[in-house]
């Protein structure tokens, strides 16, 4: 692994980070629609660096893979107790990033990522949160998706077709 990763290295193997995607594993292990696994947590990755390339600049390639590992984190609090996931995924976040060498910066971006990727209403600050809410839902497969017609998203949130 190249030294440019080694603070996501930290972070996949961070205890809190292991214990939230066990507990999130074991409670979605009977959900018939999309599961928040580390496939998905990578596919939401790969696609912000893609959207990084793209652009020719952005955030760096650990805060990006920072804030798509951790995004969706908070699931399992959710589920427990009603605390909506980008709430609790980004007081996660808080507590994971600066133990595995992330600044106060860091992680406050990356933590505002996380909390601003559910809706599209609220206003984007930084590149970071723009790509990971286009990238959280662009790695969806709605299109062929067997639970498609039992899913409750709303349709705009839906990704319908294979977009570039």
């Amino acid at each position: 692994m190249s030294a440019s990763m080694e603070r996501i290295r930290r972070l996949c193997g961070h205890p809190l980070f292991q214990e939230q995607l066990s507990l999130l594993t074991e409670a979605e292990k009977d959900r018939v629609f999309c599961h928040h696994t580390m496939e998905h947590f990578l596919d939401v990755a790969r696609i912000m660096y893609i959207y990084r390339l793209e652009d020719g600049c952005g955030p760096e390639k650990e805060l990006i893979y920072a804030a798509a590992l951790l995004h969706d984190i908070g699931r399992h609090e959710q589920l427990l107790h009603g605390t909506p996931h980008h709430e609790a995924g980004a007081e996660i976040a808080g507590r994971i990033l600066p133990e595995c060498g992330f600044s106060l910066r860091e992680t406050l971006e990356v933590q505002n990522a996380i909390g601003a990727h559910r809706t599209s209403s609220e206003p984007c600050s930084g590149a970071l949160a723009d790509y990971l809410r286009r990238a959280d839902k662009q790695s969806r497969c709605c299109f062929c998706c067997p639970a498609q017609d039992a899913c409750n998203w709303p349709e705009d949130k839906k990704n319908r077709y294979i977009q570039n």
